[in-house]
């Protein structure tokens, strides 16, 4: 609505005292088109800021700024905060935006925007709102409105972004503002902020914090001196004006420049004579240009011009002639001569919009403001309920009529009810789901239709959900106790109820809902998706009281389904997940992932979730298919950003793949997945359950990369010796502390702390130690003072290792259960490590493996065994970042006289025609000495070369089919 393309009329007047600020500007736009006074320089943007009171002269300030701008070839990009537009989502940002995409097609506007653009149009009012259940998180389409500001800056560059009266900038345009201000300097952007500082909403801290960032002052707009006043009076009335008439002029505006000039051009239009003995008539005059006196020499116009100007003060800035003409309830000439009125009394302002239309405008915000609070309070509620229906009538559709609809008072009307709730749906699409929830509590407050309330309540609850969770429960809780809700609507409401629940960690209030709602169905296609719903929500119950009663129970569920829908895709899903999680087989865990996968389930499912999915590929992972799961997690990245959730959950799958490259040994990879991951959940929130995995998972990849120092760090700031989540977390946040102690040589609280991780997993029935290592990491701090006990606690998990079967699990168990015998016995289990982890993915296992039994043979008295296996675990170790592991080898071989050899380096994911030639064979079935056959070479060689297949694919010899797609 407010996409002007010519300058304002208040922005006319001379700038007087203020040469700092100009000069601060036209050295800005210097030093970011790369020019100084000395010659060419490196371009350099910044953010500039000036603060004052209304009519002090930042509009002048900004003109001059973009007009100087201009001058310098800079493509300047505007927009203006509205008193009346504070409400309407993204109205700065489509100010700043639209200009540069108005002549362009809809295809080159998707041309332009690309994969963005299903994201950002709707935002942006480019496109209308796309129709269905998910929409983008607000941080996506903040994400989205960075690529496109940074695309047109690299595009059109020098860019000067200019935006006044931010103390009205919408919520929305100003998240997006302030933070992107930090970019401005590496993006060779100037960005130029104005407001009144006394005016900054309370919610806007952000804008207090950019108008003061990095330390700096804001340019604080002084009032003019009595010389400054007298030179504007003098050039408004002549060079005659006496000295007192001119300090009598100052005196009565307080040196305001926009009220000085409003009162000379008043006393030129009266022809008042610039004298000391017309002071009295100053000052009638001086009453007129604000306040009460304003409204009276508008009254003065005849009730005609009042109206046209109550319904532009009510509409608010840039609105079509025609629509304030019908506000007013004037006729087509009676509106334009109206016009003519204002404008002459320079109260309003005619412009010309980016549509080519006319509209009109306020010749100063404090007009507009003035006039607004002067319509009685029962005429204005009139008036924006005349308005709404003329922005609705006119085609602007309901988000435009929204704000008006705001402002009117309840009466029961269901055309209210049905705009409120478009506009909702529309500004919930764009990304905006705070000003959802403003027009559904206003739609619920109409109130709706009976039949209707329910609806309304869970639109209002789904709205809140990933924001006020406990606030979704009392919506979607009375939305259950409506009495007309139709079935469809009812279980809708309970599933969206459930995951309120669990998102506030009440798992078992969530599960019981599903119980008593699944109970008093009639329908067996429901009963069985709450059923899957109930385990999804028990399985991360860090409370259930029987977690193996449940597991028999969806042991039993799962063995009569085929997958034939999503929901028995779901339980599927959960078997594979429990399965692992309790150590049953592989080939268990694997065989109903499979199935799970088989037909697809979606990550971005708003109704199913994405938690299944998720805990899919995780169980790949820990059954030594890590390359199968990184597919799935990469399917998951690519829904998550096409559909705009830049927020928890794209930070969950950022952690779990990173996850997934630790379990892989690709250290480095996994710790900067693992930061991303973390960096979104900080900007989500503190304490969420995304934090709690990326924590976890980043400390777990520190230790394995030797960095002790920044695990310590980050467990220190994250506080994670203070606290259990409320959900079952991966790695265990309390195993993840015991290992760190273990690492800094805290052997008896690490104790303390594993052995208690241990009896809450045990209770659980979780007794995979691929899932949660907890009684390794024991071991090795029990063998310091108790290698009896040690011995027993790692030949327990061996065990259960076994019984799990995964060589990865199977190989570092037998290599911590080395730590607690002599060395004779420590290198036969060494070498059996060796040989389980060369069939496994787990290159950081191996390398520590072969380090280990490199040690182990040197002591023993095998150099020449112990150097081969030393500098093979070297450079697997350098390979996977697992820095401190390296340097260990290093020093192995030194201390046994051998000159470490330069490491060789080769590309990761690239099979030479050796490692393929060999995993070939292996796929199709040779054991090794067929294959040492095949290749002519020896069963050992072959080992080596199905070791670094098994690494780069990311699968052990069961996945190898798939990985090479035979």
């Amino acid at each position: 609505m407010s996409d002007i393309t010519e300058p304002q009329g208040w922005a006319s007047h001379p700038l007087l005292e203020r040469e700092a600020e100009v000069l601060a500007i036209h050295r800005a736009v210097d030093e970011l088109c790369g020019t100084s006074r000395t010659g060419p320089t490196t371009r350099r943007g910044g953010v500039l800021t000036f603060a004052g009171a209304g009519g002090i002269g930042k509009t002048t300030l900004l003109t001059e700024a973009r007009r100087h701008a201009a001058e310098r070839s800079c493509t300047v990009l505007f927009a203006r905060g509205g008193e009346q537009e504070k409400q309407v989502p993204f109205h700065v940002m489509r100010q700043l935006i639209q200009p540069t995409f108005a002549a362009m097609s809809e295809d080159e506007r998707r041309d332009v925007l690309g994969n963005w653009y299903s994201i950002v149009a709707p935002a942006l009012g480019l496109t209308a709102a796309p129709k269905g259940p998910t929409a983008p998180d607000p941080q996506g389409v903040r994400d989205g409105l960075d690529w496109v500001v940074t695309h047109l800056t690299v595009r059109s560059a020098p860019v000067v972004l200019v935006v006044d009266d931010a103390h009205w900038a919408d919520a929305e345009s100003l998240a997006w503002l302030t933070a992107f201000a930090a970019r401005a300097e590496e993006l060779a952007m100037l960005i130029l902020v104005a407001c009144r500082p006394n005016e900054i909403p309370a919610e806007a801290a952000s804008l207090r914090a950019l108008m003061s960032r990095q330390g700096t002052r804001p340019h604080e707009l002084a009032s003019l001196t009595t010389s400054a006043v007298a030179r504007i009076v003098r050039d408004a009335l002549g060079e005659s004006a006496d000295d007192v008439f001119c300090r009598e002029c100052w005196a009565i505006t307080g040196g305001n420049p926009f009220e000085v000039v409003e009162l000379a051009m008043k006393g030129r239009d009266r022809g008042l004579k610039p004298h000391q003995d017309n002071i009295p008539q100053l000052r009638d005059l001086a009453s007129a240009v604000k306040g009460s006196g304003l409204i009276d020499r508008l009254e003065q116009l005849g009730p005609s011009t009042v109206r046209l100007a109550w319904a532009a003060a009510v509409l608010g800035t840039a609105v079509p002639m025609s629509i304030v003409g019908s506000v007013a309830a004037l006729g087509e000439a009676q509106a334009a001569e109206s016009i003519d009125q204002l404008r002459n009394a320079r109260i309003l302002t005619v412009l010309t919009s980016l549509r080519r239309k006319e509209v009109v405008e306020f010749f100063h915000p404090l007009i507009a403001t003035a006039v607004y609070r002067s319509i009685p309070p029962g005429v204005r509620v009139g008036m924006h309920g005349m308005a709404a229906q003329a922005m609705v009538d006119d085609g602007f559709g309901a988000a435009a009529a929204a704000r008006h609809l705001l402002e009117m008072h309840p009466e029961g009307d269901p055309w209210v009810v049905q705009q409120l709730r478009q506009a909702a749906r529309e500004s919930f699409s764009a990304g905006a789901p705070d000003a959802a929830r403003r027009y559904l509590a206003r739609a619920l407050r109409e109130p709706p239709d009976m039949e209707d309330r329910a609806e309304v309540l869970f639109e209002l609850g789904s709205a809140n959900l990933l924001h006020e969770p406990a606030t979704t429960i009392n919506q979607l809780r009375a939305a259950l106790e409506e009495p007309k809700t139709e079935q469809a609507l009812r279980e809708a409401i309970t599933y969206r109820l459930a995951q309120a629940l669990a998102h506030t960690g009440q798992m078992a209030e969530a599960a019981g809902l599903l119980a008593d709602e699944a109970r008093v169905s009639t329908s067996s296609r429901t009963r069985l998706r709450m059923q899957a719903e109930q385990f999804k929500w028990n399985s991360v119950r860090v409370d259930e009281e029987n977690s193996p009663a449940r597991s028999r129970l969806l042991a039993q569920f799962a063995k009569r389904l085929s997958g034939r829908g999503l929901p028995e895709r779901h339980i599927l899903g959960l078997r594979a997940w429990d399965a692992a999680m309790r150590g049953e087989p592989v080939a268990t865990a694997l065989d109903y992932a499979e199935q799970a996968l088989t037909g697809g389930m979606s990550w971005t499912d708003q109704d199913f979730g994405f938690e299944v999915p998720a805990v899919v590929a995780v169980t790949l992972m820990y059954c030594d298919q890590p390359g199968r799961a990184e597919e799935l997690f990469n399917t998951g990245i690519v829904e998550f950003e096409a559909k705009g959730w830049r927020g928890a959950h794209l930070s969950f799958v950022y952690t779990l793949l990173g996850y997934v490259r630790y379990r892989r040994g690709r250290l480095a990879e996994a710790e900067d997945f693992v930061r991303n991951g973390l960096q979104i959940a900080d900007r989500v929130g503190h304490g969420i359950p995304a934090q709690w995995y990326a924590i976890g998972t980043l400390i777990e990849t520190l230790l394995a990369r030797g960095n002790t120092a920044e695990a310590e760090r980050v467990a220190k700031t994250y506080k994670l010796a203070e606290g259990l989540p409320k959900a079952v977390v991966y790695p265990d946040p309390q195993a993840v502390w015991g290992k760190l102690l273990l690492a800094q040589g805290r052997i008896d609280e690490a104790e303390q702390q594993l052995g208690a991780a241990g009896k809450r997993l045990d209770l659980r029935g979780t007794r995979n130690p691929s899932w949660s290592p907890w009684q390794l990491d024991l071991a090795l701090a029990q063998v310091t003072h108790e290698p009896d006990q040690a011995r027993a606690t790692a030949t327990e998990a061996l065990a259960r290792a076994r019984a799990f079967g995964a060589a990865s699990v199977i190989g570092q168990s037998l290599r911590v259960l080395a730590t607690t015998v002599d060395a004779s016995r420590a290198a036969v289990l060494l070498q059996e490590a060796v040989g389980h982890l060369e069939q496994s993915p787990a290159a950081g296992e191996l390398a520590h493996a072969l380090v280990d039994h490199g040690t182990a043979l040197h002591t023993l008295g095998d150099p020449h065994q112990a150097a081969q296996q030393l500098y093979r675990g070297m450079e697997t170790a350098a390979a996977c970042g697992a820095d401190a592991l390296a340097a260990r080898a290093r020093s192995q071989l030194a201390s046994a006289g051998l000159r470490p050899r330069r490491l060789h380096t080769f590309e990761q994911d690239t099979l030479t025609i050796a490692e393929h030639a060999a995993a070939r064979h292996a796929a199709l079935g040779l054991d090794n000495a067929a294959i040492a056959r095949e290749l002519g070479t020896d069963p050992r060689t072959v080992s080596e070369l199905l070791s670094a297949s098994f690494t780069k694919l990311g699968t052990d010899r069961l996945g190898l089919r798939r990985a090479l797609g035979i």
